[in-house]
């Protein structure tokens, strides 16, 4: 596909605005990585492309979060898998100078990340600095706009500071100079209320000169009203996502609002029909299980505390696992202490992730400051860049006198960090990773170079790019239609894809009747009772997240639904395998690394019943 011209976003009739989603980078982070199959996302994602956005947001450093972590997909195959299925522009969100990690970098590795993001496909830079000093977006910046992409720069709200919309005011004007196209309000932690969307909307706008977009979250409907009345004060971008992910993780329904909107006289375009289609293939996946991260207990101090939930729900977790589960408002209450004592940073990662650490030490130990982490530190002495308001002096001496300042980290030399590397990261996105992520990232790595020697991928096998795309085409009509087989040959090459009956639960299915007598009785199941999983696709089986690690499952192992049995891989693209009831593993049919078709039988679970009543 030739590279998106760059374009102007948003040149729509007066007061209109148009309307981003977030959808597929919601789905590739925390709280819902890994629900959603791989090839069902790129489906997805080929639905959403044709409602009408202007751009779709499809990664960010939450995305990089989570796959470094789980260690299974490369985040920059995934963006050109979207590349290649979407016409819509995508785009990244990224956290100033510290890009999608957590330390910040320096100038030549900003510039040849975004290379790298533009190559994958990415066409729009959304960057905003945790602590609102844009001086720190400057390079970044100047990397996106000499690459012929859009800088959109973002602004956090929600530092409590009183003086908080004259230092917003103050940072806006300086973003024309920076080359920014566009002024992003963020709302990380729900505590943007309608009226004051309004407010800064018009008044960002007079100070900087461009067009205002949003980008918010808020639970109760807050979010929803936020973005109404940006849309009335003029804002010209008003991010959101389809109703299943909206609802779980406190965003705008995408839905919701192209109706409101359009009820006001301000019709956006966006094709709800479409997304309504979305949100039932997103449903499939996420509709019937709750996300513990936000859990009603934990939203509610979100909402009063003005904390994003996510980070409300890691304090928890920590308190919890110290059997200091109820210690979550004393956490919170000096989480809101630490913030004003150190200039009423807004919370935007990692900013909020490093107050809580300290939090939880004082909290814990009973005692403030006498132990201090070191990103709290290099915060409090500028090394992060400077916070709205005034750091109290008291803490800062108290800091100084706790112990040595840390030892300041050298720039990453990534042609060094290279020969080092050689036989872990082999181009320069991998190099990436690993500059960025460190040890955490070898996992993925290995993983990845794993599978490149692997002998049984279809790019080994001799299968040019055309041919592999041809195939993978197939792969998705016989997933997508009601097409029983489908035989492909050309050129020597020969090319079977076969779908099995899908599997019903006969237990729950009513008999039939005909003529008032009752149908012939179903088939039985088999006798043993075991239930089958089969593959869902063609692809090539692995037992293990990486080469030399422990595989997902055993023979006898129990499992609990959405457990991942195995990966399988269809054109570099990893699909967990899950568990869809609880079960113990009692014969696996396929050997690691092996190629399976469609509906193979992969592995036989016996069925686990539910606790006796008195358990429960």
């Amino acid at each position: 596909m030739p590279a998106r011209p760059a374009q102007p976003f948003g040149v729509r009739l007066p007061l209109v605005p148009a309307l981003v989603d977030t959808t597929i980078r919601l789905l590739g982070q925390e709280p819902l990585a890994g629900r959603m199959p791989t090839a069902e996302l790129l489906r997805l994602a080929e639905m959403i492309d044709g409602a009408g956005f202007a751009y779709l947001e499809v990664s960010g450093g939450g995305v990089f979060d989570t796959a470094v972590r789980r260690g299974v997909e490369s985040p920059w195959e995934r963006i050109r898998a979207l590349n290649e299925r979407t016409k819509t522009p995508l785009a990244m969100a990224l956290r100033g100078r510290f890009l999608v990690g957590s330390r910040p970098v320096g100038g030549e590795f900003v510039s040849r990340f975004v290379a790298s993001a533009g190559e994958s496909g990415i066409e729009v830079f959304r960057l905003h600095d945790p602590l609102n000093d844009v001086e720190n977006l400057r390079e970044a910046g100047e990397a996106i706009t000499s690459a012929g992409k859009e800088f959109y720069a973002g602004l956090v709200y929600g530092s409590g500071y009183t003086n908080e919309t004259e230092a917003l005011v103050e940072q806006a004007r300086k973003l024309p100079e920076l080359g920014a196209s566009r002024v992003l309000l963020h709302d990380p932690s729900s505590s943007l209320q309608p009226h004051r969307a309004h407010e800064l909307v018009a008044t960002l706008a007079e100070a900087s000169g461009l067009p205002v977009g949003l980008y918010c979250q808020g639970a109760g409907g807050n979010a929803m009203a936020a973005g109404l009345e940006a849309a009335r004060a003029g804002a010209d971008l008003i991010a959101g996502a389809v109703y299943p992910v909206a609802l779980t993780v406190h965003r705008i329904s995408n839905e919701a609002l192209a109706t409101a909107l359009a009820g006001l006289g301000l019709d956006t375009g966006v094709n709800v029909d479409v997304l309504w289609r979305a949100s039932d293939l997103v449903d499939e996946h996420i509709g019937d299980e709750p996300v513990t991260p936000l859990a009603p207990r934990i939203a509610v101090r979100a909402a009063e505390h003005r904390v994003p939930p996510g980070l409300v729900a890691a304090l928890d977790s920590h308190l919890r696992a110290l059997g200091s589960g109820d210690r979550l408002d004393e956490v919170l209450d000096e989480f809101a202490r630490i913030r004003e004592e150190v200039g009423w940073p807004p919370i935007a990662s990692p900013i909020g992730q490093i107050l809580g650490s300290q939090a939880l030490l004082h909290v814990l130990s009973a005692t403030r400051y006498q132990t201090v982490v070191d990103e709290l530190r290099a915060l409090i002495e500028g090394g992060y860049g400077n916070p709205p308001g005034p750091i109290d002096a008291t803490v800062s001496r108290a800091v100084t006198l706790s112990g040595g300042a840390p030892q300041e980290e050298a720039p990453v030399d990534l042609d060094s960090l290279r020969d080092d590397a050689k036989d872990l990261a082999s181009s320069e996105e991998e190099l990436l990773l690993l500059a960025l992520f460190g040890d955490e990232a070898e996992p993925l790595l290995q993983t990845i170079r794993g599978r490149a020697s692997g002998d049984e991928s279809l790019s080994a096998g001799g299968v040019d790019q055309a041919r592999a795309e041809r195939i993978r085409e197939i792969v998705r009509i016989v997933q997508e239609s009601g097409v029983g087989e489908v035989t492909i040959e050309e050129a020597g090459m020969r090319v079977s894809v076969r779908r099995t009956a899908e599997p019903q639960d006969l237990s729950l299915m009513p008999l039939a009747e005909t003529n008032g007598e009752p149908a012939a009785p179903a088939p039985a199941p088999p006798a043993d009772g075991f239930a089958r999983v089969e593959a869902p696709m063609v692809g090539v089986f692995y037992r293990a997240p990486q080469p030399g690690a422990p595989p997902f499952v055993q023979e006898g192992d129990a499992v609990a639904p959405g457990q991942t049995l195995c990966i399988l891989e269809a054109m570099k693209l990893m699909n967990e395998i899950k568990a869809d009831s609880p079960g113990i593993v009692r014969s696996i049919h396929v050997g690691n690394a092996e190629p399976v078709e469609f509906g193979q039988l992969l592995f036989e679970l016996e069925p686990v019943g539910p606790p006796p009543a008195d358990a429960v």
